[in-house]
C-alpha cells in the first residue's frame, strides 16, 4: 500500500472517531429525549340548525333555470330578426349573478359586461336602465358611479308580485333602445311561459 493511500486511511479513521466523540459528548448528560406534548384536537363544532321564521330566514324568489335559458334565447332572436346579431344577452338574479348568458355569433367582447352590467342594474333598482339614464345630470357624483352598474338603455327588470328578482340586459346594438325591445322579448317569453303553465 502506498504511503498516501495510508495517509488518507488513517485521516478518514480519525475523522469518524472524532465525529462519534463529538456526537456522544453532546448527548452526554442531556438524557432521554422527552417527546412533544400532545395537541389536542379541536372540538367539533356543529351546523346549528336556524328554524324558518320571519325574524331569522328570508324567501328569495329566482327565475328557474329553463325560464331563463328561453329568455335570453327569445332576446337574442328578437335582435338577429331585426338585424342585430352583433349583442349579448345576459340575465341575472337581483345580486347580479349571472343565470343565463347567450353572446351572438358577431358579438364583440364588450358586450358581455354592457349586458350583464344593464341587466344588474335594472333588477337592483326595479326600473328599465332607459328611465334610469334619465336620472342621470353629469353634475358630480351620482347613482351612475355605483360599481357594477351601466345606466344606458338595455336593462329590463323582471318583477314577483312587484318585487325585482332579477334584471335581463342586451348589449350591443348601436342604439340602447334597440337592446332594450330586445330585453323585453325576453322578459315577456317568461311572462308568456308563466302564464301557459297556469
Amino acid at each position: 500500500m502506498k504511503k498516501s493511500t495510508k495517509l488518507s486511511a488513517t485521516a478518514a479513521a480519525a475523522a469518524l472517531l472524532l465525529t462519534g466523540g463529538l456526537t456522544a459528548a453532546a448527548n452526554a448528560g442531556t438524557g432521554p429525549v422527552a417527546a412533544p406534548a400532545a395537541v389536542p384536537a379541536p372540538a367539533a363544532v356543529s351546523a346549528v340548525d336556524v328554524p324558518p321564521a320571519p325574524a331569522t330566514v328570508v324567501a328569495q324568489n329566482r327565475i328557474a333555470a329553463g325560464a331563463s335559458s328561453d329568455a335570453v334565447r327569445a332576446a337574442l332572436a328578437k335582435c338577429q330578426a331585426d338585424k342585430l346579431p352583433f349583442v349579448t344577452v345576459a340575465l341575472v338574479d337581483r345580486f347580479g349573478t349571472v343565470q343565463a348568458l347567450l353572446r351572438g355569433d358577431n358579438a364583440a367582447e364588450h358586450t358581455i359586461e354592457a349586458a350583464k352590467q344593464k341587466a344588474y342594474t335594472a333588477a337592483a333598482f326595479g326600473t328599465p336602465t332607459s328611465e334610469l339614464a334619465k336620472r342621470i345630470n353629469g353634475n358630480g357624483p351620482s347613482i351612475a358611479d355605483l360599481p357594477g352598474t351601466l345606466f344606458l338603455a338595455g336593462g329590463v327588470p323582471l318583477k314577483v308580485n312587484g318585487v325585482s328578482v332579477a334584471g335581463i340586459g342586451v348589449g350591443g346594438a348601436p342604439d340602447g333602445n334597440l337592446d332594450e325591445a330586445c330585453a323585453t322579448a325576453g322578459a315577456e317569453a317568461i311572462a308568456a311561459a308563466a302564464g301557459s303553465a297556469q
